[in-house]
């Protein structure tokens, strides 16, 4: 239901841009969101856009980092910027969604591997 792409390696100070679409019977995207999980550590969250468009960003991403969303195509982004050894984790996108059967569901992205050298 959530397919995501964009991550890689990179060395510090670079960018990158992840993308995650949902798909299949939508009646409507409510809250998408991007977290991530680096060796040993909980998984967090790194940025959150609500489906009006507010946004909340982990501290230290704030400034570097950028969420947006395509609600015709129900897909998110995250635009990574000035990123640093720090920022390697997996990271996953979260969706709570609406279904054309007006049943709410919360999903997980697969991951995608995002590694920083420095």
């Amino acid at each position: 239901q959530l397919v995501e792409s964009g991550g890689g390696l990179v060395q510090a100070g670079g960018s990158l841009r992840l993308s995650c679409a949902a798909s299949g019977n939508i009646y409507r995207v409510n809250a998408m969101g991007w977290y991530r999980q680096a060796p040993g550590k909980q998984r967090e969250l790194v940025a959150l856009i609500t489906s009006g468009g507010s946004i909340n960003y982990k501290d230290s991403v704030k400034g570097r980092f950028t969420i947006s969303r395509d609600n015709a195509k129900n897909t998110v982004y995250l635009q990574m910027n000035s990123l640093n050894p720090e920022d390697t984790a997996v990271y996953y996108c979260n969706a709570d969604l609406i279904s054309s059967t007006l049943r709410r569901f919360n999903y997980w992205g697969q991951g995608t591997q995002v590694t920083v050298s420095s």
